[in-house]
């Protein structure tokens, strides 16, 4: 097939997909959410059904022990051709408060030139990519092609290297593209070449072995919750930079975030102060970020005058690339202990975490998709990080180190993945469909040449 003959049998397939994605928005596989684990059994089903309908010869859901449902589907290679694995995920993440959107998250709501719902963008709209390109092909591709459509990464990819290990032989391929990150902005197609890592530190503090009354105790005995925030405290100085000593950093590409974009992204409030010092893209992408996540205390429905004895919280820590989870881990629980105000007794104990990646984007399949998007998009694709972690990139480059890596997206800064009102932008997605079945064609020409 010539690249007009490509691009027009995308065209052709386009309305079908995007019926197809909002019949699988309509699926609520929210991974986190024990009582929805027959809807990720159910999305696994509906993404199995498509392929099978799409003409795969060999489609599986498959599931580690204790894991999530995924689908491996394969496309067998033609005679001297490589494989190329296409990875997306099926789960999604819980709405949250619902009266934030705008629309139903579980059904696909059309706004101008975006649909929104939960799971639209991130990451059924990338499964939808891959279905729209093997369709454009009539199910049969130029090259061998396998699916792999991961059902828990929304909850960290538990399973996914015993998965990836219990299916190495159905996953091994030439190339591994990983729809799931996300472009510069609208109308500006991305590879992401690095991605900060992801660690949490779960921490107790305790005071008192009992509540006490605060008017006949207080300005003697120290509260846990108080001193809780003075211990949080302590992960970042004045200008809002994280102060644990031993973190790695180092500087990032020579982009320009303009402040208004920012503004209008982020939602930072008039008047709040952005945190840290460097350039945006470097506090973004190639220098840890220290938030606290969750805090158990007192509700202030509930409260009394009453001395807390224990408070608990939940610090996540992203990770520049170069760094190592656990070292990096490590030094933050010994940076809360040299800091612990008050003898408060502590204890920080190390949660789930993703280490960091660099994607290398070079060699000839490398090359072959920088030219596709370029044709698909009219213009040149930009190089990113990312803030947020993607571990199964780690875990792709430690199994199938000789295998090309390519991380792609179909989201733009406006997307909202994980908040209320989630959307995709529809000019992007075809424009993303056509990249990939034009990246296929090129792969064969690749080995051919």
């Amino acid at each position: 097939m010539t690249s007009s003959t490509v691009t027009e049998a995308v065209e052709t397939v386009l309305p079908g997909v995007v019926a197809d994605l909002e019949r699988l928005v309509a699926i609520p596989s929210v991974s986190a959410d024990p009582a929805r684990a027959d809807d990720v059994r159910r999305s696994a089903e509906a993404v199995a059904g498509l392929l099978r309908d799409t003409g795969c010869p060999d489609v599986r859901v498959v599931a580690a022990e204790g894991g999530q449902p995924a689908v491996i589907a394969r496309y067998p290679a033609p005679a001297g051709m490589p494989t190329v694995c296409l990875y997306a995920h099926h789960d999604v993440q819980p709405t949250g408060d619902r009266a934030l959107w705008g629309s139903d998250p579980f059904t696909a709501d059309r706004r101008g030139d975006r649909l929104f719902g939960r799971g639209i963008a991130d990451d059924k709209g990338g499964l939808a990519v891959h279905l729209a390109a093997l369709r454009a092909f009539d199910g049969k591709p130029p090259v061998g092609v396998t699916l792999f459509i991961e059902g828990e990464e929304e909850i960290g990819s538990p399973t996914l290297r015993t998965l990836i290990d219990e299916h190495r032989d159905l996953l091994a391929a030439d190339v591994y593209v990983i729809a799931d990150s996300g472009n510069w902005e609208v109308g500006t197609p991305a590879f992401t070449t690095t991605l900060r890592g992801l660690a949490e530190v779960y921490v107790e503090l305790r005071t008192l072995d009992h509540a006490l009354h605060s008017g006949q105790y207080g300005g003697v005995a120290p509260d846990a919750l108080t001193a809780m925030c003075r211990l949080l405290a302590c992960l970042h100085d004045d200008r809002g930079n994280v102060a644990v000593p031993g973190l790695h950093a180092e500087p990032g590409p020579d982009l320009v975030y303009p402040p208004e974009r920012l503004a209008a992204e982020s939602g930072v409030l008039d008047g709040v102060d952005y945190l840290g010092e460097g350039s945006v893209v470097e506090r973004l992408w190639t220098k840890p970020a220290i938030a606290v996540i969750a805090l158990d205390a007192t509700p202030v429905a509930q409260a009394s005058n009453t001395l807390v004895a224990a408070a608990r919280a939940k610090i996540s820590i992203r990770l520049a690339p170069g760094d190592d989870a656990t070292r990096a881990t490590a030094a933050v629980i010994d940076h809360l202990r040299a800091h612990v105000p008050w003898g408060a007794q502590l204890t920080a104990t190390p949660g789930e975490n993703g280490e960091p990646s660099r994607i290398p984007f070079e060699g000839p399949y490398a090359e072959a998709a920088r030219g596709a998007f370029a044709q698909a998009w009219g213009v040149e694709p930009v190089f990113v990080g990312q803030g947020g972690s993607i571990p199964m990139v780690a875990d792709f480059q430690q199994r199938f180190p000789d295998a090309t890596v390519l991380v792609t997206a179909v989201c733009d800064p406006d997307s909202r993945m994980h908040g209320a009102d989630e959307s995709l932008h529809l000019g992007d997605f075809g424009r993303a469909c056509r990249s990939e079945a034009l990246f296929l064609a090129a792969c064969a020409e690749v080995t051919n040449g």
